[in-house]
């Protein structure tokens, strides 16, 4: 039997979303085929240190978390192109200091990250530069696909169907909060929904029916994030989710769901908690496939791939609409392009179905099909520049003229 291509799962990291990455990872990692893979989970803390280690694998190792007492490794990345390595040190004989030492060597990795400093584009302009095959969207698409104004910046440059919205920065509210809201209310009228820029998972998101909610809104998302978006409200939308799988010009649609929310917004309790946390976005309530008629879903589907397309995403993400039911019009929440339970149950309903295993072997081939595709280009051209300028400087020094 050959051997088994070494995966890392690489997860946490310093984000409000911390939790819900390690949720997701331990999904991934626990149904990863152990006969095809030597599965690693690769954890940054919320200082961002990064660990390797068999207590990863268990939940209680992250309530209290103490590395010594869970024997657990602390590693960093080489980012010597093609070394792949997480390196650690132990210390040597008296006087003779540390001795560094690469404590894994990865073939591939599949992140799992949730939010900033993973799923923004920050850990795979990293990837990029170890030379590692990887599993996710790339850093421009993940870059955007973070930041919720640039992403509708670019929806809307792309001709997608957006809601109205308009931006702000903390320095302008806290300048004078009354001019702020008031550009606000010039823009959308109540109500309106306030939305960090930078944070997914609903964290942070407010509605506001008027001045006074709108000030606390924005108070709250400027704790969390500099920039904010605030966005036009519906009164009755209907809530429907698609998940992409592919990469370049092989993309496909998953089945179209709806999430069952109670009340104006589906936060993060309802996502994350009200299923017992375990199951991440799994637990979630759905309608599956969505109650929504079929030219509807094909529009949803359709737009998904365009979406997925236009940030030339690669794996799996999720993109997220609202149908306005009063005038039947689609609109354009966000895209997630590292997406809660990587969208596994949206999978496992598709078509004949993609078993979270399946699903799983489909990313790591995407991935080293993208790293090959990459190993084509050209990434250093030889030439007699340097030469010439040192030419150039002594003919200088010796007082030559042309």
């Amino acid at each position: 039997m050959a051997d088994k291509l070494q995966l890392g799962i690489f997860f946490g990291s310093r984000s409000a979303e911390h939790e819900v990455s390690i949720i997701s990872a331990l999904q991934l990692a626990a149904m990863a085929n152990p006969f095809k893979y030597e599965v690693t989970p690769v954890y940054v803390t919320r200082q961002g240190e990064w660990y390797i280690g068999g207590a990863l694998w268990k939940l209680e190792t992250y309530v209290n978390f103490d590395p010594r007492r869970s024997r657990l490794t602390r590693v960093f990345p080489d980012l010597t192109a093609r070394s792949r390595a997480l390196l650690a040190f132990e210390r040597g004989a008296p006087f003779r200091g540390e001795r560094r030492y690469a404590a894994l060597r990865l073939d591939c990795v599949i992140p799992v990250f949730h939010g900033l400093h993973g799923e923004d584009g920050s850990i795979q302009g990293l990837l990029e530069l170890m030379d590692l095959p990887y599993a996710s969207t790339g850093v421009a698409g993940s870059a955007v696909g973070m930041d919720k104004v640039m992403m509708k910046r670019l929806f809307e440059g792309c001709g997608f169907p957006v809601l109205k919205d308009t931006a702000l920065t903390r320095l302008q509210f806290e300048k004078d909060p009354e001019v702020a809201c008031a550009q606000v209310e010039a823009a959308l009228p109540y109500p309106v929904f306030v939305k960090p820029a930078n944070l997914g998972s609903s964290i942070g998101v407010s509605r506001a029916d008027n001045r006074g909610q709108l000030v606390a809104a924005l108070e709250l998302a400027f704790l969390l994030d500099r920039r904010v978006l605030v966005e036009q409200g519906l009164e009755d939308p209907q809530e429907v989710n698609c998940s992409v799988l592919g990469f370049d010009g092989d993309a496909r649609p998953s089945v179209v769901e709806q999430p069952v929310r109670e009340g104006s917004l589906l936060d993060f309790k309802t996502k994350y908690l009200a299923g017992a946390g375990e199951s991440g976005m799994a637990a979630l309530s759905r309608l599956i496939p969505a109650p929504i008629s079929q030219e509807d879903t094909q529009k949803v589907q359709r737009t998904a791939v365009d979406i997925f397309r236009a940030l030339d995403c690669k794996g799996v993400v999720r993109v997220d609409f609202m149908l306005d039911r009063a005038r039947g019009q689609l609109f354009i929440t966000e895209i997630n392009t590292i997406p809660g339970s990587l969208a596994f149950y949206l999978w496992e309903k598709t078509g004949e179905g993609l078993p979270y295993r399946a699903l799983i072997d489909r990313l790591v081939d995407l991935a080293m099909l993208a790293y090959r595709e990459k190993e084509r280009a050209i990434t250093s051209f030889q030439s007699d520049i340097i030469t010439a300028a040192i030419s150039r400087q002594s003919g200088g020094a010796k007082g030559g003229k042309t």
